[in-house]
């Protein structure tokens, strides 16, 4: 939501401040305190609680991230991709933290007998390319292509036991994937996330979290964040289980 990667809670007055500041960013970013509050029919106090919310000390901090976040919204070229990013990435999956992620994800998914690839936009199709990768070299895999529309409420205990989701989202802050998790966890499904940061709330929700942590990108509002990190993983992951079934099948 603007330049965080999560979505606070709002109240009705903050969502009301919210729509203001979407519908005038460049308005609101030249704007005193005052100047807001009374564009908005609020106090100065209401202004602040709202700047907190979004992590911000102050309005003026809060100002200065918005301006900056126009900036990028508006920008109108899209610069060549950084391989020093991948390249960071790459150094990191041959260290001890992403290596032991790599083997706790194995360890969930081991023993399941279906997984459910759970995604949307961009981190949709590289669930849908999951699913294939997964059903190629571990086991049934499919991909849920609308995740509020396939509820579990008849889901028998016993597949609830052998049935594992890997959700995949950039932010971590998706409201669909988020929704999806929580309706799953009340039948004690495994819970497996790719996710840009560890600290976002898929992340949080789930069982196991493998993070990449590459820099965000956006062009006039959309994110285009590189997906290779989360394609990597997904199948370094249905790698690793392949490899150490055929291991304990010798």
């Amino acid at each position: 939501m603007l330049f965080l990667d999560k979505t606070p809670e709002l109240s009705d007055v903050d969502m009301m401040i919210y729509k203001f500041i979407t519908a005038h960013l460049d308005k609101v970013c030249l704007m005193r305190i005052r100047d807001l509050a009374d564009a908005t029919h609020v106090s100065t106090a209401t202004i602040l609680r709202f700047c907190r919310k979004f992590d911000c000390s102050g309005f003026s901090e809060f100002r200065v991230r918005l301006r900056m976040y126009t900036e990028r919204a508006g920008a109108t070229q899209v610069d060549l991709a950084d391989e020093t990013t991948y390249i960071d990435f790459l150094k990191r999956t041959s260290q001890s933290e992403f290596k032991g992620r790599i083997r706790q994800a194995t360890k969930l998914l081991k023993d399941a007998e279906l997984v459910l690839f759970v995604g949307v936009g961009s981190s949709g199709i590289v669930a849908e390319y999951g699913a294939l990768y997964f059903s190629s070299l571990f086991t049934l895999a499919l991909h849920i292509e609308d995740p509020l529309n396939h509820p579990f409420n008849h889901l028998s205990k016993g597949l609830s036991g052998k049935l594992c989701i890997i959700a995949i989202s950039v932010s971590g802050e998706t409201s669909e994937v988020i929704k999806y998790i929580q309706h799953i966890n009340a039948h004690q499904c495994k819970i497996l996330s790719i996710t840009n940061s560890e600290k976002s709330t898929v992340a949080r929700l789930s069982d196991v979290n493998i993070p990449y942590y590459i820099h965000r990108e956006t062009y006039q509002g959309a994110d285009i964040t590189s997906q290779l990190p989360a394609l990597y993983t997904v199948e370094c992951i249905a790698r690793e289980i392949r490899r150490k079934l055929d291991n304990e099948a010798k």
